[in-house]
């Protein structure tokens, strides 16, 4: 017996599913912005609400300074960093077609933090705006080897191939960085809290890195009906009028863009790109377009409450950020290996 599904039936599940990819979109929004107020009245240094909001007003005294000299800044720094981070992580994982794919882990963020190393090193720069094109030098340069290595002799790149290549590469890429700050003392004692992965190493050039962001996250939005294709296979890809090579190009351009800035600004900061987009496609599905929209407020909220529980867990002084991510990430990993079926892309 053949059951027939109506196109009234079909439609409505069609609607349905779009309300629950809004629900969960509208539930981030939200989410992140409870997150963004709480980054403003929560901090290391206890504050009363009241001191808070004069601060806010006013700017006068202490808190003024506190609040309108720091949190604000670190929170505009915590929302692009992790919308950066994010969306280079959903890219890496659509254009790999590699669930498992991060700027971390495939040795993006290790060439960034290498070519800022290098600046800040053998050329003397200690501003964001100096540095930020050495953090893009080294990310494309990471991107492209692993690319081209993960996808020798073949048609399309292998996901386990980019993955150990990555994995190998940011080590080698993070011993230099070691080693060269070992070396250099003065650079060491410059980067100690970059190289950490915080959010307070940014505060004059806060809106430095912005353009950079602005310009890679709309790339990465034009690209997702390119990247819904690109998930069905080159082949069908090119069949349906997609042009792949054009496709990862600016993909590898957006990721550069995007990892190269956020890197620049807070230091290498790990597992955000992979588990907040993996997180996300189990609540919207594989569209790519609310896989983006998804991760565009979740991977912020993610840093922002690692920013914030960062600062309260130590009775003195805070915790990195990098640090936090770390703790929350490593079992999310874990767990993902162990799933039986990672989800599709």
């Amino acid at each position: 017996m053949t059951t027939v599904v109506s196109p009234a039936s079909t439609e409505a599940t069609v609607q349905v599913s779009a309300v629950r990819r809004g629900l969960v979109v509208v539930c981030l929004a939200s989410a992140l912005a409870v997150a963004s107020v709480a980054s403003v009245f929560l901090g290391s240094q206890r504050i009363g609400i009241d001191e808070v909001w004069a601060g806010l007003t006013t700017g006068a005294g202490d808190p003024g300074a506190i609040v309108q000299g720091m949190r604000i800044p670190r929170t505009y720094v915590a929302l692009a960093v992790g919308a950066a981070l994010g969306i280079a992580g959903a890219l890496i994982q659509g254009f790999t077609r590699n669930p498992l794919a991060d700027p971390g882990i495939l040795g993006v963020n290790a060439g960034a933090s290498l070519g800022v190393t290098i600046g800040v090193t053998f050329f003397g720069l200690t501003s964001v705006g100096g540095y930020i094109w050495f953090s893009f030098a080294g990310a494309v340069a990471a991107t492209v080897l692993v690319y081209l290595i993960g996808s020798a002799g073949r048609t399309a790149p292998d996901p386990m191939r980019m993955t150990l290549s990555g994995v190998a590469l940011g080590a080698v890429m993070g011993g230099v960085v070691a080693a060269i700050g070992l070396l250099n003392p003065q650079t060491f004692q410059t980067m100690r809290s970059w190289n950490a992965g915080s959010l307070t190493s940014l505060t004059p050039d806060v809106f430095s890195v912005l353009p950079f962001i602005g310009v890679g996250l709309a790339l990465a939005f034009c690209l997702a009906p390119s990247l819904n294709a690109l998930a069905l296979g080159d082949d069908l890809a090119t069949a349906l009028g997609s042009r792949v090579a054009l496709t990862r190009v600016l993909s590898i351009v957006a990721v550069t863009l995007l990892c190269g800035a956020a890197t620049a600004a807070a230091g290498p900061i790990a597992f955000v790109g992979l588990m907040v987009p993996h997180a996300v496609r189990w609540f919207v599905g594989p569209h790519q377009g609310w896989i983006l929209l998804g991760t565009l407020f979740a991977a912020p909220l993610l840093l922002l409450t690692a920013d914030v529980v960062g600062r309260l867990v130590l009775r003195t002084g805070e915790m990195p950020v990098s640090v936090v991510t770390a703790i929350i990430g490593a079992p999310v990993l874990i767990a993902l290996v162990r799933r039986r079926k990672a989800s599709g892309l």
